[in-house]
């Protein structure tokens, strides 16, 4: 019988249960919105779906948002034109929008291995500092 096959009974019931990979395993990365920051609470997650909770927590009153890019640059290296990231230069992986101030909302993304940059591309944020990197990785 394959390792990643099982059968149980019980009380004459068969279930027939697989083992899960590591891509199914349901990961959940906390993203916190600051004035001139955006803070994981980890930057290294398995391949698979990944469920960001991002939540605007940052003093200046300002709604922000979560951009996912996958690159191979630094998350300080992008190139900015009028106050914003040219998204379209890079494999966009997902957005949440419009995060009021105090307000949370998710975004559920497949991911591959590699690296990816996550950012507040409102104007004059992510030259504020409203970027962080996030390694996937086996």
């Amino acid at each position: 019988m394959s390792p990643f096959c099982q059968i149980a009974a019980f009380g004459g019931l068969a279930l027939l249960g697989f083992a899960a990979s590591a891509s199914d395993v349901p990961q959940t990365v906390k993203a916190t919105l600051l004035s001139n920051s955006i803070q994981l609470d980890t930057r290294n997650v398995k391949p698979g779906l990944v469920t960001f909770d991002v939540n605007n927590a940052s003093d200046d009153k300002m709604t922000h948002e979560l951009v996912v890019l996958k690159t191979d640059l630094a998350d300080g290296a992008l190139l900015v034109r009028k106050g914003r990231v040219a998204e379209e230069k890079f494999r966009k992986i997902g957005e949440v929008e419009d995060v009021a101030p105090g307000k949370s909302k998710k975004l559920v993304v497949k991911l591959a291995p590699g690296h990816y940059v996550l950012l507040c591309n409102k104007r004059g944020h992510y030259s504020m500092g409203m970027h962080t990197s996030l390694v996937v990785a086996p």
